[in-house]
C-alpha cells in the first residue's frame, strides 16, 4: 500500500508563488513517476505535471508551462510543484499523484486559491 499526503496549498494572490509538497509512504520501491493533477469547480481533473522517477525527465501541460516546475527528492520519495506567477484560473485542488508497478495512486488534494 501506498499513501501520497500534500502540502502547501494556500490563498495567494495573482501574481505570488507557491511550493507544494507530496511525500509518498509505505511499498515506494518501485516508483515509476510522479506527478500534479488539478480540479476547479465544477471542471474535470487535469494533468498539470509529471515527473519520472528515475531520470528525472519531465512533462507538463501548455497552461502551466514555463510558470510551473516539478521536481522530485528521491532520497525522501517526494515530489514538489513549485507555481509561479500564479493567475486565477490556477485556482484549484491540486492532487499528487504516483504511478508504481502498474497501479496509479492519488493523495486527497490540497486546495490552491488564486485571488485578483
Amino acid at each position: 500500500q501506498v499513501q501520497l499526503v500534500e502540502s502547501g496549498g494556500g490563498l495567494v494572490q495573482a501574481g505570488e508563488s507557491l511550493r507544494l509538497s507530496c511525500a509518498a509512504s509505505g511499498r515506494t520501491f518501485d516508483l515509476y513517476t510522479m506527478g500534479w493533477f488539478r480540479q476547479a469547480p465544477g471542471q474535470e481533473r487535469e494533468f498539470v505535471a509529471t515527473i519520472r522517477w528515475g531520470g528525472g525527465s519531465t512533462d507538463y501541460a501548455r497552461s502551466v508551462k514555463g510558470r510551473f516546475t516539478i521536481s522530485r527528492d528521491n532520497a525522501k520519495n517526494t515530489v514538489y510543484l513549485q507555481m509561479n506567477s500564479l493567475k486565477p484560473e490556477d485556482t484549484a485542488v491540486y492532487y499528487c499523484n504516483a504511478v508504481m508497478s502498474g497501479i496509479i495512486y492519488w493523495g486527497k488534494g490540497t486546495l490552491v486559491t488564486v485571488s485578483s
